[in-house]
């Protein structure tokens, strides 16, 4: 005689619940006697051992009532979820919110009895309350839990992401981002966003007027997905990378993170083409070079730089136009270790190409020469003398402004050194 599906499941669900009581009673009676034994050795000696006997089996049996309770809650509590009303339901949730915040343990038993399925159902509600209950207590089952993170995937999450973030308020923004920046560590294998709604809503909370809070969770978990090769053509045709720049010309705590996702996706030849063909390139890059508040920023930049330079003459051009040369140069000689050897690099870069430039056919020569007569050791020596005297003045040039930014900050005497040290005697000192 076969049994309708909805008593089999039920049949299952109780089982399971059942085991779940035992074997929490026979680990708790297998611990009791250690337990006991353990104190009673420590109370070896003292006067008043029955008493405290006492009370320590007082403890036992009122911890015991504790979880005897807890698993009570969490029978009535998913059996509410799978088959209760709507509004039970959302009760349920809650309840469940709790016992996953309070019980590592009690996350693999509700995977196991199809309270994640059922949670991810709940999602795509227009009730804004019930959806927020389902979403809280996703991100606590989700936390620490590979396995209920690939579970909420394979269950249609990323499918019921709102489709309109103007409709959505900040609170369930905020906890979307959360959930969203948890799942976002199972990028390597798990996350399939050429299907999902995860980019489109991403961007489209970043570009909306949600809190800082709410976009730093939402640029963590680019950064996540940014991680994987695979994921930069998606990501680019969603406009992660348009987004990205914009919000790096803000000195926030946003920069940082969005220059670091910037950074893995500039190793890809789509990111990097689409870093080329923004407007935004490279004189927001370049701005972030002169940040002395911020280091790290300033590190991460000139790195996407030395990537965009990179066998690229036209964008080595377009970074001599818009300043690089000066300010690399001031960063080579204040920023960081790690900014200054990246600066160096961009330097040595330019100076190269423009020794190549200066070449027997087109260098800074006293007469024009014409192409493919020969030059004589006189007057390379000559356009060798006119390169190095135009590096040295607009070294002078670059070091007094420096001064005058470090005189403004009272921190001019640091600076001085410096320069006597470098013994150039054109200096005003």
């Amino acid at each position: 005689m076969s049994i309708p599906s909805s008593s089999y499941m039920r049949l299952q669900f109780f089982s399971r619940i059942r085991q779940f009581i035992q074997s929490k009673s026979a680990r708790r009676r297998q611990n009791e006697p250690n337990h006991n034994h353990e104190k009673s050795r420590t109370l070896k000696n003292i006067n008043c051992q029955e008493e405290k006997q006492v009370i320590i089996e007082e403890k036992n049996h009122e911890q015991s009532d504790i979880e005897e309770d807890d698993c009570v809650l969490l029978q009535k509590s998913v059996k509410r979820l799978h088959f209760g009303s709507w509004e039970e339901k959302e009760m349920a949730a809650k309840e469940i919110e709790k016992l996953a915040k309070e019980d590592v343990k009690i996350k693999k038993l509700m995977a196991e009895l199809g309270v994640i399925q059922m949670l991810v159902s709940m999602v795509s509600t227009e009730v804004i309350g019930r959806r927020r209950a389902a979403i809280k207590a996703l991100i606590q089952l989700a936390n620490g839990t590979y396995t209920n993170k690939a579970i909420m995937v394979e269950a249609g999450i990323l499918t019921k992401l709102p489709k309109n973030v103007d409709a959505v308020d900040e609170s369930t923004r905020h906890e979307f981002g959360e959930l969203l920046l948890s799942l976002s560590s199972l990028a390597n294998t798990h996350i399939p966003l050429s299907s999902s709604e995860i980019l489109p809503f991403l961007v489209g909370i970043l570009e909306s007027g949600s809190s800082v809070e709410t976009k730093e969770l939402c640029i963590g978990a680019l950064y996540n997905l940014s991680a994987v090769l695979d994921n930069a053509r998606p990501m680019v045709s969603n406009g992660v990378v348009h987004t990205l720049l914009k919000l790096c010309s803000m000195k926030e705590r946003l920069s940082e993170k969005s220059l670091a996702t910037l950074g893995n996706l500039v190793v890809t030849s789509t990111g990097k083409k689409a870093m080329e063909d923004s407007p935004l390139v490279p004189e927001s890059l370049i701005e972030i070079l002169t940040w002395e508040e911020k280091p790290k920023c300033q590190e991460l930049s000139a790195y996407i730089l030395m990537i965009l330079a990179h066998q690229s003459s036209e964008q080595r051009d377009k970074m001599a136009k818009s300043g690089i040369v000066h300010v690399s140069l001031q960063l080579a000689l204040l920023g960081s270790p790690l900014a200054q050897r990246r600066a160096s690099k961009l330097l040595q870069w330019f100076k190269d190409e423009r020794q190549a430039k200066m070449g027997p056919h087109s260098g800074p020569q006293t007469r024009r020469v014409s192409i493919g007569s020969p030059v004589s050791p006189r007057e390379a020596q000559e356009g060798k003398k006119m390169m190095k005297n135009l590096v040295q003045q607009s070294l002078h040039k670059n070091l007094e402004m420096i001064t005058r930014r470090a005189n403004a900050a009272a921190d001019s005497s640091k600076l001085k050194s410096l320069v006597i040290s470098t013994s150039c005697k054109s200096l005003p000192y």
